[in-house]
């Protein structure tokens, strides 16, 4: 045991009316929310890069963050970091973690050293887990931070990137099965480009193909039963994003006969930065059958930027758990909190509270999410709008030609009458539930 988080306690659930800080006052594990345990309906991760790895830094700033484990260049720093993530993990007492192999070993440069730091770590984090009782929701390799990707992973120019990055990912996806990892995720950071003067967008996209279909060779090789998921996100840090939104990775997964084989994971901070709502880009991917997981944060709308920030908006929460539970929920997923304190935010007890409180919003959201669904009164107003598609001949008309609905047309003398679309009664119907 460390003293980092000396005089913190586990958290417990004290219900609404507790004034205790250290508390979960909507988060009950234990509570039955549609037939199952509200744990296991939300299923929550704490994000390692953002809790433990990153230092307080921004564009204009170094770091404010002093912690134990810094700089984060030995394995004895690569080792604490994981003791101090576990005694955490057993103060929230959320189910998963998740992490990217750069927050866990230390960077050599040396794919070898790599390798060896990287089998250390997980050895020594499966230990941990065994002792705390905290799973695996996903690995994922960080392929975006280090100058060599600074042209990309899969999509770079130079083939000995490519074989780095693919020796990357062999490496972390074999870390994740062994901790018993229920995902691997692909976030293509820097898989775009900033100016076609320089780029053959072919070649990259499909290089970048062939990449994540070796990814699920392995994958079956090894007997991995998870599942792979690719993350969208627009721009930042390339101007053009091979992955731009949920859409777009579902037509590159068309082309390239993935669409079976991979499922989204979805970030509402990246969702914003696409011109989407987050319950868009979940409605999209169900709709496609590919909606695995989720990344749970916000943006500072004011700033335009992927701010990463802790959830609060419980309205804006709900409607997002609406679409997952209307979908039937997660299987593999989860709800990660790719979310990081504000750099004034210097304190263990603000690391800690800013989890609780994340959880609380999602716990709230997910109630609503629940009770607007039991009532059923969104879905029966959804299913009146397109009630005239239930007809036979409607449903024929499907299967005509053009000819044969313009003779219909013409025969009927149609003159159809526009109809509300009652926007603002079924929002006032959702503020009755958040």
């Amino acid at each position: 045991m460390t003293d980092f988080f000396k005089g913190i306690p586990q958290l417990r659930y004290e219900g609404p009316e507790s004034d205790n800080e250290f508390a979960f006052h909507h988060y009950n594990p234990d509570e039955i929310v549609m037939g199952k345990r509200m744990e296991d309906q939300l299923r929550f991760a704490v994000a390692w890069w953002h809790s433990f790895a990153w230092e307080g830094n921004d564009p204009f700033g170094g770091a404010t963050f002093i912690r134990p484990w810094h700089p984060q260049d030995t394995m004895a720093h690569a080792r604490l970091k994981a003791d101090i993530a576990f005694e955490m993990f057993r103060i929230l007492g959320q189910p998963f973690f998740c992490w990217h192999d750069a927050d866990i070993r230390p960077e050599t440069g040396n794919y070898a050293d790599n390798l060896r730091t990287l089998n250390e770590i997980t050895d020594y984090i499966g230990g941990k887990m065994e002792e705390v009782g905290t799973r695996l929701l996903w690995g994922t390799a960080n392929m975006f931070t280090h100058r060599r990707w600074m042209a990309g992973a899969s999509t770079n120019p130079d083939p000995d990137v490519f074989a780095f990055a693919a020796a990357t990912v062999k490496s972390c996806l074999d870390a994740t099965h062994k901790l018993g990892g229920e995902n691997y995720v692909l976030w293509g950071g820097r898989e775009g480009y900033e100016t076609l003067l320089n780029t053959d967008l072919g070649q990259e996209l499909d290089h970048m193909g062939r990449f994540l279909t070796m990814v699920v060779e392995h994958k079956h090789k090894i007997g991995f039963k998870g599942t792979i998921l690719v993350e969208p996100k627009p721009q930042e840090p390339s101007k053009h994003q091979y992955d731009y939104d949920v859409s777009t990775c579902y037509a590159f997964l068309q082309k390239y006969g993935l669409e079976n084989e991979v499922k989204m994971n979805i970030e509402q901070g990246h969702a914003i930065l696409a011109g989407h709502s987050f319950e868009h880009e979940i409605a999209t991917a169900v709709t496609h059958g590919i909606f695995g997981s989720i990344d749970m944060n916000r943006n500072d709308y004011q700033s335009g930027w992927d701010t990463d920030q802790f959830p609060s908006n419980v309205p804006e929460v709900a409607l997002a758990y609406y679409e997952i539970l209307k979908a039937g929920g997660f299987t593999t997923g989860g709800t990660n909190f790719d979310a990081k304190l504000r750099r004034q935010s210097l304190d263990p007890e603000d690391l800690v509270l800013a989890h609780a409180g994340a959880m609380d919003v999602c716990a709230r959201g997910l109630k609503a999410a629940a009770a607007m669904l039991e009532d059923g009164s969104l879905e029966a107003a959804r299913k009146a709008r397109y009630a005239g598609w239930e007809t036979a001949e409607a449903q024929a008309m499907l299967n005509s030609s053009l000819d044969e609905i313009t003779a219909k047309v013409l025969g009927r003398d149609l003159r159809p009458k526009p109809q509300s679309g009652r926007q603002e009664r079924l929002e006032n119907l959702v503020n009755r539930f958040v």
